[in-house]
């Protein structure tokens, strides 16, 4: 059994396996249901927190429990500090840019390409672009670090050795909680 403590400004919901936490910075909602999980782990509120029972003291059981106390723990702090993560563009010789729209960031000149590279970024996540620096900071740790691997994936040199050519751009940070 884990027990995930609620702090004082933020409260949670449990009703089955829907967990809805709310804090200062928003709310944030995930379903942990399916077939195989039903079975074998149980959601409990308590005035504390929440309670993650495992039904039985199975290898399986054991190892669902920390996973989903380990979300609920990501989520409460989510809603409390937030996450941040950290981008470089790195370019050598062909000068990047970047030109975001909402969600959409187009990389141009991206080794030279004539072609734009264009990635999306989860909702949710908002971005800061100051020449060199990309900032993404969110509630939600899944998608403020599948915004980060968005970028690095979308600038991805696959043909040529990354020990030459280093342009891209990278993570230097990653999902500290902010303060």
């Amino acid at each position: 059994m884990e027990k995930i403590k609620i702090p004082e400004g933020t409260s949670a919901e449990v009703s089955g396996f829907k967990v809805k936490i709310s804090g200062k910075l928003g709310t944030l909602e995930r379903d942990f249901y399916n077939r195989g999980t039903a079975s074998i782990v149980k959601l409990e509120k308590t005035p504390e927190g929440i309670n993650v029972v495992g039904k039985d003291e199975t290898r399986k059981s054991k190892a669902l429990v920390g996973t989903i106390a380990s979300h609920l723990k990501n989520m409460v702090a989510g809603v409390n500090k937030g996450y941040k993560y950290s981008l470089k563009v790195h370019y050598v010789h062909f000068p990047m840019s970047l030109e975001q729209k909402g969600q959409e960031v187009t990389v141009k000149n991206y080794m030279g390409e004539k072609g734009n590279r264009k990635l999306r970024v989860p909702d949710g996540v908002k971005i800061q672009i100051n020449k060199q620096d990309i900032t993404l900071t969110g509630i939600d740790l899944e998608k403020v670090g599948q915004g980060a691997a968005n970028f690095e994936i979308a600038t991805r040199h696959t043909k040529n050795d990354r020990r030459r050519f280093q342009d891209g751009i990278f993570i230097v940070e990653k999902a500290a909680p902010m303060e």
